[in-house]
């Protein structure tokens, strides 16, 4: 059962490492974003997965620890992984691919609707502006059909 690394496990690996991040969210519509800042530590579990642990405030929530696992399910040829944040329930269960360039991890998951009713689909796009920043932006399906940007987060690597 052992898992050989492929280069879906190596491109996990650029993640790894202490990271600081400023995040800009789209709370309302017509009004400015909110913004806030914390850390991420990143660490591999075997070069199979990466475990990102951050600490920060979260817009709307005050501050907050958040956990996400990713890694690259060989048999299934997707990423995979979980978010999970202190400010909630909800266990988030990403599935995703990186584009065709190797540039941007998309994850996709489903969670709790903006309108507090019922659950959504959301995608996560994770791109290298390079090896010491990176860009995720979130984004809601929303009921038009179109896909919706309401979160920006700039992270930088510390170390």
């Amino acid at each position: 059962m052992k898992t050989e690394l492929q280069n879906e496990h190596y491109w996990l690996q650029k993640l790894v490492g202490e990271w600081t991040y400023e995040t800009e969210v789209m709370m309302e519509a017509n009004q400015p974003p909110e913004k806030a800042t914390g850390t991420e530590s990143v660490r591999s579990l075997d070069g199979i997965w990466i475990l990102a642990e951050g600490h920060g405030e979260m817009p709307g929530c005050g501050t907050a620890t958040t956990m996400v696992t990713l890694g690259y399910d060989s048999q299934k040829q997707r990423y995979v992984g979980t978010w999970i944040g202190s400010m909630m329930s909800h266990l988030w269960v990403y599935d995703g691919e990186l584009d065709a360039a190797r540039r941007v991890l998309t994850l996709n998951a489903e969670g709790p609707a903006m309108t507090g009713e019922g659950l959504a689909k959301y995608k996560d796009a994770i791109k290298f502006k390079n090896d010491n920043h990176r860009v995720l932006t979130s984004s809601v399906l929303g009921d038009d059909g179109e896909w919706h940007e309401f979160m920006t987060v700039n992270y930088q690597r510390q170390s």
